[in-house]
């Protein structure tokens, strides 16, 4: 209720994924959650591994918010997914808009909210427990909720475990793709009195991650096998628990302290620190035994400080300005791995300022933001000289930032609504982006950054069209973004041999793109107790200086559930019962020496669900029921990195119970 009012005031688009699904699907990813939006994609490296694609932008172009704050991580990397514990959030969002520039990321494709709700006002303890059961990968996930109004202050605790094994594809099993997760959060929250509020927050998460064994091999000749083969090579024909390198250990930290001062009922001032830690181990298949250690060690840590202040005014006037000063450094351990970083040990500093105003008159909202923001980034990458030579080099460069967008929303009728938003935007290059320069194996490949990079400049428009009544809603957004300087990793027509094997080369490189398409939601009641949803999307990207389509954009997909909701009974409430469908097309928007292999076949998913709650007297059980990928298919997705070597996973059952008191 709270996020649908607040939408009222403002011209964001934004599309929302509520508890109920967070906590029957809570043994997935963040991203493979977000999939179920309209325009939302997910770009993957392997069964464990994805992060969202939002009108074809991932990576630096889309901001996490993990409870108000920036998720700071090495989310550079396409294999690097967002640490972040699904559970956490009472709802998720996807927000495109101009209030997304209040966040001090980049913006690019938009802002996706983690969302904790309020603690309840109420001195019993509270709590729920869930538990989720899945057949591929003979995966448990655990997890607790405990939340109490105390007199001392309000709290809410929760806790995660996952443990899954090898997943498998319809035919073998993909061995080495097993995941760990031992993941925890607080919240407190204090009414100091009626001008003063404040709130602290921590969250922990820790994962272990493998990665697809048969997409490392040793040399060229079986590299080239490798990316035909049927069955990934070292496929092992059991089921295990193991994870062994190459994988991936991580752990995320983070604390943020806000405080709220109630100037008058108009007029709050907000104040926030956040830090966060983020410690990175990736681990190579070596030789000698040395599988142990890591061949790359990163830690970033990351301080945020940030103050807003908001007003109303009874002219229908509302304002928000705040700024931000943020420090982050990360720190390669090179004396453990013993191996040259992919990106070399930096510094980044970076302020931001500013400032939103939206207006109201009679059925128009008019919306307006400006932001500002400085950057200095002081690396030292290591510079390889064609005898073999090394040697560091400390490069400070500034950059400079503008961000303007600007939108209008019109209630036409009580059942028509519009909404035209544009907006101008800066992106300055990553330091991946320009100095990268190794082996990047957590996607095999050979990854170089340059450093005569420019920053990126956006001109996005969107259109979007909410027609609801009794029987249906309809929703249609379209978008078209021109990005000059546009930054993409493009695969090159080649393998390079290391001392660690043979590998891919991708290379960053600029050009100017375009980027339009279309989002459809269609929700059909046509009575009480069915309910019918069609989401379909559409992406096209150019490469407008090379005449060239753009690799990585998400193929045309559709999809579309039914679902039957009988009456509740004096003990089982809100039962559904339905099944779902997902095509995806064959990406045939791409040239042949774009890629190392052309763009896999269309497929079809058909999946089920169902779930029931049973009432007890003040306490709730509810199960449920989701099978995925019911037919068992073999299919390979286009934005899978692992896609070279190896088919998608076959079918899914996942059981789940969860009790609330």
């Amino acid at each position: 209720t709270v996020h649908g009012d607040q939408n009222e005031n403002k011209t964001q688009v934004s599309q929302v994924i509520g508890n109920e699904k967070i906590t029957e699907e809570g043994n997935k990813t963040l991203s493979d959650l977000l999939e179920s939006v309209a325009g939302v994609s997910v770009i993957r490296n392997g069964s464990g591994i994805s992060k969202p694609v939002i009108h074809g932008m991932y990576g630096n172009r889309v901001s996490i918010l993990n409870n108000g704050v920036v998720q700071a991580g090495q989310q550079w990397g396409n294999d690097h997914a967002p640490e972040i514990d699904p559970f956490v959030a009472d709802h998720i969002a996807v927000v495109k808009g101009a209030a997304a520039l209040e966040y001090n990321g980049s913006t690019l494709g938009g802002v996706i909210l983690i969302e904790p709700i309020r603690i309840s006002n109420d001195p019993h303890l509270h709590g729920k427990v869930n538990y989720i059961f899945q057949t591929n990968g003979l995966g448990n996930t655990l997890n607790t909720q405990l939340e109490k109004y105390g007199k001392w202050a309000a709290w809410r605790f929760t806790g995660t475990l996952k443990g899954i094994g090898d997943t498998k594809a319809p035919d073998y099993y993909l061995t080495n793709t097993g995941r760990r997760e031992a993941n925890a959060a607080l919240q407190l929250e204090k009414q100091f009195s009626p001008k003063w509020f404040g709130s602290a927050y921590y969250s922990l998460f820790n994962t272990n991650l493998g990665i697809l064994r048969g997409s490392q091999v040793g040399n060229r000749t079986d590299l080239a096998l490798a990316i035909n083969r049927d069955v990934p090579y070292f496929t092992k024909d059991h089921f295990s628990y193991d994870i062994e390198a190459p994988r991936q250990l991580v752990n995320h930290h983070l604390l943020k302290v806000e405080g709220n001062y109630f100037m008058t009922p108009q007029k709050t001032l907000t104040l926030m620190y956040a830090g966060q830690l983020n410690q990175r181990k990736e681990f190579d298949v070596r030789r000698s035994g040395r599988s142990d250690i890591p061949a790359m060690s990163m830690r970033l840590s990351s301080h945020l400080l940030q103050s807003t202040y908001s007003s109303s005014f009874s002219s229908g006037l509302e304002l928000k300005t705040g700024m931000q000063v943020n420090y982050k450094f990360n720190f390669n351990d090179n004396a453990t791995t013993g191996i040259l970083p992919l990106i070399p040990q930096y510094e980044q500093f970076q302020s931001g300022i500013f400032g939103i105003l939206n207006y109201r008159v009679n059925n128009l909202l008019w919306e307006g933001g400006v932001r500002y923001d400085f950057i200095y980034l002081d690396a030292s990458p290591i510079i390889v000289e064609p005898d073999g030579s090394k040697y560091i080099e400390h490069i400070q460069t500034p950059f400079n930032n503008l961000t303007i967008n600007g939108g209008l929303k019109m209630v036409s009728s009580k059942n028509f609504t519009s909404t035209l938003s544009m907006g101008y935007a800066q992106r300055a290059p990553e330091v991946n982006e320009l100095y990268s320069y190794g082996l990047h194996q957590g996607v095999s490949g050979i990854e170089q950054g340059d450093r005569n990079l420019k920053k990126e400049r956006s001109l996005k428009s969107l259109l979007t069209l909410e027609w609801t009544s009794g029987l249906f809603a309809f929703q249609t957004t379209g978008y078209i973004q021109h990005i000059n300087d546009y930054i993409y990793l493009q695969p090159q027509n080649e393998f390079e041999l290391t001392r660690r094997g043979a590998f891919l080369v991708f290379v960053y490189e600029q050009t100017d793109a375009l980027i339009y398409g279309t989002d459809i939601n269609l929700s059909i009641n046509p009575t009480s107790f069915v309910k019918m949803n069609v989401a379909y999307a559409i992406v096209r990207g150019e490469d407008r200086t090379q005449n060239i389509p753009l690799v990585y954009m998400p193929a045309d997909n559709l999809t579309a559930s039914v679902s039957v909701l009988p009456k509740d009974s004096e003990k089982l409430v809100h039962t559904s019962v339905g099944v779902s469908a997902r095509y995806v097309w064959e990406q045939t928007r791409l040239l042949p020496e774009q890629d190392f292999l052309p763009p896999p076949p269309a497929y079809f998913l058909l999946g089920f669900n169902a779930s029931t709650s049973v009432a007890l007297k003040k306490n709730k059980l509810g199960i449920n029921l989701r099978v995925e990928n019911m037919l068992n298919t073999t299919y390979r997705d286009y934005l899978n990195r692992l896609r070279y070597f190896a088919d998608e996973m076959g079918v899914n059952a996942s059981v789940g119970v969860n009790y609330s008191f």
